[in-house]
């Protein structure tokens, strides 16, 4: 019986990840489409001064907003709007990778609790439970296109693992 020698690998330090720039994070599928969404739900022209930034700032809270906002209470409807743009926004993003039509559905209790879902044809791409709504936000741009692009990437691996569902009039 011979002895084998064992074969060591360096170890290698772990560093965090440097923090995307707020550029990179701009021009990701996700955020480009929620920027286009709240611009166009623009109809006076209120916001054309606004930069893309400024117009995501309602959906980032900082650690003192958050802690400003009640543990229990009812979402208000821009609060409800901006969640819906959120989601919109993925299913667009997805629609333009796939080239499939993705629909978002969404049941809310007026209390902020409830699921959302994204379909395309017969598959669920995206189901999310949703609770505590009226504090629905990120701490930062990079929590927010993260959150946004993690549905994005799992939408079109569903879509692309079972395209015959995904099909309309399958």
């Amino acid at each position: 019986m011979t002895e084998q020698a064992s074969i060591e690998t360096p170890v290698t330090p772990v560093t965090p990840a440097s923090p995307a720039s707020d550029e990179a994070l701009m021009g990701t599928a996700f955020v480009q489409q929620l920027v286009k969404q709240l611009r166009a739900q623009d109809i006076h022209g209120t916001w054309e001064g606004k930069t893309d930034l400024e117009l995501l700032k309602p959906y980032i809270h900082t650690a003192e907003e958050r802690r400003a906002l009640p543990i229990l209470g009812d979402p208000d409807p821009e609060t409800l709007w901006h969640l819906e743009i959120f989601y919109n926004a993925i299913a667009v993003a997805v629609e333009r990778e796939t080239g499939q039509m993705v629909s978002p559905m969404m049941k809310m209790s007026h209390e902020g609790f409830g699921r959302m879902v994204l379909i395309a044809g017969r598959l669920v791409v995206v189901n999310k439970q949703l609770r505590d709504v009226h504090r629905f936000g990120f701490p930062s741009l990079a929590k927010l296109a993260d959150a946004g692009g993690k549905f994005f990437d799992e939408a079109v691996a569903m879509i692309r693992a079972y395209p015959a569902v995904a099909q309309y009039g399958a």
